[in-house]
């Protein structure tokens, strides 16, 4: 049987980058549970819905589909959202309507119906505490402010997207870890038996290195199994 890792942390602290990479290593599928708040935050913007109107924002949802494919793109109601959802402006509203308890109780219930086959690796904000708190491997990655700005920006340039200069990102991203860490409902908080990782220093390859390790013993008790 396969097994579950669960990557949380701040936003660009580089969780979907590191995670698409094990998935690559490991054979296994990469669930990007931001994603699917950004697909919130965007259809809610596009119908003039308000970010704090929780009973509007729920019902919206009720009608949405949101797919996420083991190619990383992410689909929302069939229209391929994976570029526009990374754009500024819906990454800090994604922020706000992940505040609101209901909203996070429907995609925090999809998420883990996603899962339960095993074999993925999810990455999110509470992702170790609150949607798959058996997960064999936490782990809860960070950086610097500066570091992820910089990340962010170099990000934004490559893929075309409209983008703020690097102090204004530096001072969104610390205005999202505030909102994200001081939220009523499941605030961004490192799970007690998760690993922190800091990667403000580290390459892909070395942070991807290090979790795999974590998760060597589980894997081989799985060959075991098998």
């Amino acid at each position: 049987m396969k097994i579950n890792i669960a990557i949380d942390g701040p936003s660009a602290a580089g969780k979907s980058t590191i995670a698409k990479k094990l998935c690559e290593k490991l054979g296994y599928v990469h669930l990007d549970t931001g994603a699917m708040y950004r697909c919130t935050a965007l259809k809610a913007i596009r119908k003039g819905i308000s970010l704090t109107d929780e009973p509007a924002v729920c019902a919206m949802l009720e009608c949405t589909d949101i797919q996420l494919t083991p190619d990383g793109k992410v689909f929302l109601d069939g229209e391929d959202v994976s570029h526009e959802i990374r754009e500024d402006a819906v990454s800090m509203a994604a922020s706000d309507v992940s505040k609101l308890q209901n909203v996070r109780r429907d995609l925090v219930r999809r998420q883990q119906k996603m899962a339960e086959a095993r074999g993925f690796i999810m990455d999110g904000r509470d992702i170790g505490t609150v949607v798959l708190p058996d997960a064999e491997v936490k782990i809860y990655m960070t950086a610097s402010a500066h570091a992820r700005a910089l990340r962010r920006l170099k990000q934004n340039q490559e893929t075309g997207i409209d983008t703020s200069d690097l102090e204004t990102i530096e001072k969104e991203i610390e205005a999202r870890d505030y909102q994200d860490m001081h939220r009523e409902h499941s605030p961004l908080v490192k799970a007690e038996d998760a690993v922190e990782i800091d990667t403000s220093d580290l390459s892909i390859e070395e942070v991807v290195d290090r979790i795999y390790q974590l998760a060597v013993p589980f894997l081989e008790q799985e060959e075991c199994v098998k």
